[in-house]
């Protein structure tokens, strides 16, 4: 299975790149919606993680790990969702001319 390894790695490059994006914007908006992108990213690489850790070693330990990482990457996919998806109408709200 070739295709968590490779998301993993999407995810973890993009979550380093929302990271920088925050570091180099000034307006607190921008830095609020990169971070809930982010913060997405972050989620979607734990919960590839888990999904590979289960596939990898296929024990019980495993499901019980890769289940808590479902759990708390599905926590960070959705929270990361609504806050970007907020901060960008908010954005559109207040500078409607761009």
């Amino acid at each position: 299975m070739i295709i968590f390894p490779i998301g993993i790695v999407i995810s973890i490059v993009l979550y380093v790149y929302y990271k920088v994006a925050i570091v180099k914007s000034k307006d607190i908006l921008t830095q609020k919606y990169f971070n809930g992108r982010s913060r997405l990213c972050l989620g979607a690489f734990i919960l590839l993680f888990g999904i590979n850790q289960y596939f990898f070693y296929e024990s019980v330990l495993s499901i019980i790990i890769g289940i808590v990482f479902a759990i708390l990457g599905g926590m960070q996919i959705v929270r990361g969702y609504n806050e970007s998806k907020h901060y960008k109408n908010e954005y559109r709200r207040l500078h409607p001319s761009e």
